[in-house]
């Protein structure tokens, strides 16, 4: 389905289908958490110097869930999906000298250390080789990229994204313009306009264009085997022929799970043959970014579209790609 755009906005029918798999965008270590027990129950980090607080998880999901529904004003806005990891556990002053295994739930205090939340826009969307794909905005926010230990004019670091989610397997698609992997901020105000711009910038015909060009080549099985021994070698190659490569953030585990996946994945494996669509390799690839953690996941994400869009160059125009000969 077409998307299109008018006054800068991105408009679509309105659609009450629900995708058909259950899970999450991101798996690893993670444990969902909804946005009032964000809200109600986690203490906020401070600097330790002035004691003065910093941006909380919640105030940053608010931010994007106001920036998104301000922007496009005429959509439905879903409840944020929310997935945290690193618990940072304490306790009350009253409680200070009590055995852990005898404190009672309200002398606990805790924050989670890294969290990543997407909203979606459920009625603007588009279909990529039969795949529902709907707009999602979202960010990461890791407090141990900060300096906690300065005071309150300090920047903080977060990370922002909008992109599209496969509903077929909840996977992400992000695309370069769709990333912002190092926002420094002291306030709110600075964090909104970041999305705002964000946002506004995004070309999602782009965007759409490119995973819609992934469904028409395929690989072959022998191919396949090649761009997965290669990535193992990836890892080991001198810096500076490394350089000369496009750039490869996945790790055994992930590589090890796109192998499984190519014969195991209901939606995405091979076809019959042992050919297999770049499409299907890209879900292959998304999919296995899931075991990411929070603080890697983005980029990770970002970095298997310039994979499988680079590889997509290099058949069309038949180019030397590292990974394949």
């Amino acid at each position: 389905m077409e998307i299109l755009a008018v006054n800068n906005n991105l408009v679509d029918e309105v659609v009450d289908e629900q995708g058909s798999s259950t899970g999450s965008f991101i798996e690893a270590n993670t444990i969902a958490i909804s946005a009032d027990e964000v809200k109600h129950s986690h203490i906020i980090p401070v600097f330790t110097k002035d004691n003065e607080v910093t941006i909380s998880h919640n105030e940053f999901i608010e931010t994007t869930r106001h920036v998104a529904r301000e922007y496009f004003h005429d959509v439905r806005i879903g409840m944020p999906e929310i997935r945290v990891s690193h618990p940072i556990k304490g306790r009350i002053p009253e409680a200070r000298n009590k055995p852990a295994k005898e404190l009672a739930e309200h002398e606990k205090t805790l924050y989670y250390e890294r969290m990543a939340f997407m909203i979606e826009l459920p009625e603007i969307f588009c279909e990529v080789n039969g795949n529902k794909l709907s707009l999602v905005v979202g960010g990461v926010k890791a407090y141990n990229e900060d300096n906690l230990y300065n005071k309150k004019g300090s920047a903080e670091h977060f990370k922002i994204f909008i992109g599209f989610q496969n509903k077929v397997c909840l996977n992400l698609c992000i695309w370069t313009d769709g990333l912002k992997a190092d926002v420094r901020v002291t306030n709110t105000a600075a964090l909104s306009m970041a999305i705002y711009n964000l946002i506004h910038q995004f070309q999602a015909e782009r965007l759409i264009e490119t995973l819609q060009e992934f469904s028409m080549l395929m690989i072959t099985e022998h191919q396949f085997a090649q761009l997965i021994g290669r990535s193992k070698l990836y890892q080991f190659l001198p810096v500076e022929e490394k350089k000369l490569i496009t750039p490869f953030l996945f790790g055994d585990y992930h590589i090890n799970t796109i192998a499984k996946d190519y014969y195991n994945n209901q939606s995405f494996c091979r076809e019959k043959n042992g050919n297999i669509s770049l499409w299907n390799l890209y879900n292959l690839f998304t999919g296995a970014n899931k075991s990411s953690y929070i603080d890697r996941f983005l980029e990770r994400g970002s970095n298997a579209t310039q994979f499988i869009s680079a590889l997509t160059h290099s058949i069309k125009h038949q180019e030397e790609f590292w990974f394949i000969n």
